[in-house]
C-alpha cells in the first residue's frame, strides 16, 4: 500500500479496513488480529489499531479489554436508523426535482441501468452501480454531496444489504425497481417517485428477517454479550 505519509497511511488503512468489514471480507462477529491484520496490509500495529478504534466509534468494530477486537455483528437497529436517514433524505431529494432535468445526468443514469443488465455482472460491480445510481438521483435534484453524509452513516445498512445481495440469485429485482423509479422520475411523476423508492429502499428488513431465520449469528442480538474467539462463516 502506497504512503506518502504517516497521516495518509492512516487514512489508507482505516479506509481499507473499512472496506473489509463493509463488503463482508471481515464477517460480522469475526474475530481480529492486529498483528494479522498488520502484516497483511504491510504496515506495523499502530495505524492498525488506531483504524480499529475509529471502527469502533461507527459501531463496525468492538472492543474487549483482554479478550480482543471483534467485528460488529449486524445491528437491526442501526440499520433502521441509518435506513430512516436515508429515505428521508432521498425521498425529499426527489422533491426538489427541477422542472427540466439535467440532460447529462439523465444519460449517466440511463448508462448506469444498462450497465446493472450486464449478465456477467458482478455483486461487488452491481453494488457500486447501484450506489452510483442513488448519488445519480441526488444530482438531479441539486444534492449530489448530501450522498457522501448519507453513505458514511449507514455501514450496517450496507452490510444487511450485501447479505441480502449474497441471498439472493440475481439482483435483477432491483434493476427493476431502479427502472420504476427511474420512468417515474424522467415521466415527472414524482408520487410514483417516492412510493417506488421507499418500497425499494425498505427491501433490506424483509432481507434481514430471512437471514436471520437461518443465520442469527451475523446479527446483533445483546450488546453485553462477550464473543468468544471463533471464525463466523457468512457463507460458503
Amino acid at each position: 500500500m502506497a504512503q506518502t505519509n504517516g497521516r495518509t497511511s492512516r487514512r489508507d488503512i482505516y479506509l481499507k479496513l473499512r472496506q473489509l468489514v463493509l463488503t463482508l471480507e471481515l464477517a460480522p462477529g469475526a474475530a481480529l488480529s492486529e498483528n494479522e491484520l498488520a502484516a497483511s496490509l504491510g504496515v506495523s500495529r499502530t495505524p492498525v489499531r488506531e483504524s480499529l478504534i475509529l471502527l469502533a466509534q461507527e459501531g463496525l468494530v468492538q472492543v474487549f479489554p483482554k479478550i480482543g477486537s471483534f467485528v460488529s455483528r449486524v445491528d437491526p437497529a442501526r440499520v433502521a436508523d441509518a435506513q430512516f436517514l436515508r429515505e428521508a433524505v432521498e425521498l425529499a431529494s426527489l422533491e426538489d426535482l427541477p422542472a427540466e432535468l439535467d440532460s447529462g445526468v439523465v444519460e449517466e443514469l440511463r448508462d448506469n441501468l444498462r450497465r446493472q443488465q450486464r449478465e456477467d455482472l458482478g455483486l461487488e460491480e452491481f453494488f457500486a452501480l447501484d450506489e452510483a445510481f442513488h448519488q445519480g438521483l441526488m444530482r438531479l435534484s441539486g444534492h449530489g454531496e448530501v450522498w457522501r453524509t448519507v453513505a458514511a452513516a449507514k455501514g450496517h445498512l450496507d452490510r444487511a444489504r450485501r447479505l441480502g445481495l449474497h441471498e439472493n440469485v440475481s439482483p435483477a429485482v432491483f434493476t427493476v425497481q431502479h427502472h420504476e423509479i427511474f420512468d417515474a422520475v424522467v415521466g415527472g411523476d414524482v408520487p410514483l417517485a417516492r412510493t417506488a423508492m421507499r418500497t425499494h429502499l425498505r427491501a433490506v428488513f424483509d432481507d434481514i428477517e430471512r437471514i436471520r431465520a437461518h443465520s442469527p449469528e451475523l446479527f446483533a442480538a445483546d450488546a453485553s454479550t462477550v464473543p468468544v474467539r471463533r471464525n463466523v462463516v457468512v457463507w460458503e
